[in-house]
């Protein structure tokens, strides 16, 4: 099963589980992670189901390009990371 993780930058705002999944999307995969816990999907998708700019998605070490669809593939011993982008100036 693929595997997803979140930062603990996350657990500052609410319980970040790490979630084993059968999806074979990646939004499927969030979804999975989101029944465990709902209110994380608000930090992670914005009002229209997109990715907010401030999180950023990798796939066994790939970032993900497309932050609407959110359609990349998983495999069964794929692994996803979750976490807040850094900005600064």
């Amino acid at each position: 099963m693929a595997q997803v993780f979140f930062t603990q930058q996350l657990a500052r705002f609410t319980t970040v589980p790490q979630v084993d999944t059968a999806a074979t999307q990646l939004r499927a995969g969030l979804d999975s992670a989101f029944a465990v816990n709902p209110l994380l999907r608000g930090y992670v998708l914005d009002e229209q189901g997109c990715l907010r700019e401030n999180v950023v998605i990798f796939i066994d070490g790939r970032r993900v390009s497309d932050h609407m669809r959110l359609d990349d593939p998983l495999q069964p011993d794929s692994k996803v990371y979750v976490l807040q982008a850094l900005s600064g100036g």
